[in-house]
């Protein structure tokens, strides 16, 4: 094949079939025969592949998930023509080989000499030029997500998130901490923050469209990127990539190599950007586990990693918490199946209202349901690797938890089934503080449907309060945290008092996205040892100070301090 094939735009729409969103059948940037493609982007152009990566529809695996499976593996061996796979693909993306891998960081190298000497008011353009094409296409971009498999809930929630992290508010604020200036003693000062150079972006693969669209904002910074589609999920990627990010970018007349997409293996391709002299950072999205000996093998390399690991989320519900609202936030544990790093993972409920906010919780979980994803009132997603589940309830229960709800398979449609592709939400009570770190579903992120409830022994509320600001601090993962209360000093404890974490949320969505706020980041094992709230902006670039000066002669400007002090000092004398 032409390994810069130039992309296919034929005149008709394809045809109109049930597991193929619209949204796909309009897509500029994709050879659309005989199903939507998308070739590797690297250096401003398409490369083909001799392999492809398929995208079964979600509906289809639910029907059939061996039929489904095996549909995608021989189509992956060619052993299946495209054009007779029908209507359970959505589509297929180009798998790079070692060639254009690094070719693309060799791109994103020659393009960054350009794009980072563009002033800093230029490319902060392309935010909101990217702002604009995704509220034009806000509608697409979740219904490729749910063709991809997430319910329309969870696509939702991912694409109000990006409305806010390129919100106007939220992008003047983080370009003003990109340049301040001050004028002192016949100098102007400068404080910038310098673009890093080449940024590598590995998505996760839970939300990899709207994580790569997240990494992208390193861009404004003046970096150049190169993004991995994942195998397990590359097609929703590709088309945010090309159909959003690419025509913001020549809408403003950004040079040819800025932003680079490929689909490849994850081990090889991060080895090739750690080994690569042309990459300088890497935005990792994973977990806990492999995120941190990557961030190692990054400091070993001269790389600096910027770690989106796991999250084990506290809420506190506070003894005088409005239980409507706080238990509607914890039934945000539940979207996608608790497979999202940034949602409830364990309650400290005060004992006075345990009881009351378990029964109201059990309600409310028990009207979550399961099914295909484009269906209205979806939350949950199937859960593939299921066993371990199970291991981690009987390790509960076995240390004197209880089960208030939940702990079964469920078939799309509900019903309990030894075989079913999704896990029923549930609620555990864990009764105590002081051994509850014991109990792997506490101490741990289980990344399942799964919210443990500790209930800690009676004791007077000042005693409590310093008990629950003690358990959330001293929490080793680090990316949320939020409260639930009325009493202003209580709220203002945990104001002032927790650090842990890159966000605080008080009487709010545990979830939900805000203006000017992170929508990622955190400390301890959710951000390595150089975590923080994530801006990739700040994060992918290193401050530097300036000083211009106008008529100023040296000896004045090395003891100039001193000698005022000394100045000031014979005045005081005399």
């Amino acid at each position: 094949m032409n390994r810069h094939a130039s992309v296919l735009t034929r005149g008709g729409e394809a045809p109109a079939t049930a597991g193929r969103p619209t949204a796909l059948r309009g897509a500029r940037h994709a050879v659309r025969e005989p199903i939507p493609t998308y070739l590797s982007y690297v250096g401003g152009k398409d490369i083909d592949a001799e392999k492809y990566v398929y995208t079964v529809t979600t509906r289809s695996i639910l029907d059939d998930v061996f039929e489904s499976l095996t549909l995608k593996r021989r189509l992956e061996q060619g052993r299946v023509r495209p054009e007779d796979a029908g209507d359970l693909v959505v589509g297929r993306v180009a798998l790079a080989d070692q060639e254009t891998v690094e070719e693309a960081s060799r791109a994103a190298a020659e393009a960054f000499r350009e794009w980072s000497r563009w002033p800093q008011e230029k490319r902060m353009e392309l935010g909101a030029v990217l702002r604009r094409r995704i509220v034009e296409g806000c509608d697409d971009m979740v219904d490729v997500l749910i063709a991809e498999g997430n319910p329309r809930a969870l696509a939702e929630w991912q694409v109000a998130g990006l409305l806010e992290t390129f919100s106007e508010e939220t992008l003047s604020w983080v370009g003003e901490l990109m340049h301040r200036e001050f004028e002192h003693g016949g100098r102007r000062l400068l404080v910038r923050r310098r673009p890093d150079g080449v940024v590598c972006v590995n998505p996760p693969q839970n939300a990899p469209a709207s994580s790569a669209l997240f990494g992208i904002t390193a861009l404004m910074a003046g970096n150049t990127v190169v993004v991995r589609a994942p195998r397990s999920a590359p097609f929703g990627v590709m088309y945010a990539l090309r159909e959003f990010v690419v025509p913001a970018l020549e809408e403003i007349g950004a040079p040819p190599g800025v932003l680079n997409v490929v689909c490849g293996r994850p081990g090889p391709m991060m080895r090739s950007w750690l080994e690569s002299p042309y990459i300088n950072d890497i935005l990792y999205i994973g977990s806990t586990e492999n995120g941190l000996t990557f961030q190692e093998e990054c400091v070993r390399h001269g790389k600096k990693p910027v770690l989106e690991l796991a999250g084990n989320d506290c809420v506190v519900v506070w003894r005088d918490a409005d239980l409507d609202l706080a238990v509607e936030a914890l039934t945000e544990c539940f979207y996608g199946s608790g497979q999202i790093c940034m949602v409830p993972n364990q309650v400290l409920a005060h004992p006075a209202i345990a009881d009351e906010l378990l029964e109201r919780l059990s309600a409310a979980v028990a009207k979550l349901r399961p099914g295909y994803p484009d269906e209205e009132g979806v939350l949950l997603s199937p859960v593939l690797r299921s066993e371990r589940f199970f291991t981690v309830v009987k390790d509960a229960l076995d240390k004197g938890a209880s089960l208030v709800h939940g702990a079964r398979r469920l078939e799309a449609d509900g019903s309990p089934s030894d075989t079913g592709l999704f896990l029923e939400p549930t609620v555990l009570r864990v009764d105590g503080m002081e051994k509850c770190r014991e109990i792997e579903a506490v101490r741990r992120e289980t990344f399942f449907p799964l919210l443990p409830v500790i209930v800690p022994e009676a004791d007077t509320d000042e005693a409590l309060l310093e008990r629950f600001l003690d358990y959330v601090n001293s929490n080793p993962y680090g990316l949320r945290n939020s409260v639930w209360a009325g009493d202003e000093q209580v709220l203002g404890r945990f104001e002032r008092e927790i650090d842990n974490g890159g966000l605080l949320k008080i009487n709010d969505s545990h979830i939900g996205f805000l203006p000017y706020l992170p929508t990622h980041g955190g400390t301890g094992l959710t951000g390595g040892v150089f975590g923080e709230a994530n801006y990739p902006m700040l994060r992918t670039s290193h401050l530097q100070g300036v000083s211009i000066a106008r008529g100023i002669r040296p000896h004045q400007a090395v003891f100039g301090a001193y000698d005022a002090v000394r100045a000031a000092r014979a005045g005081a004398t005399d």
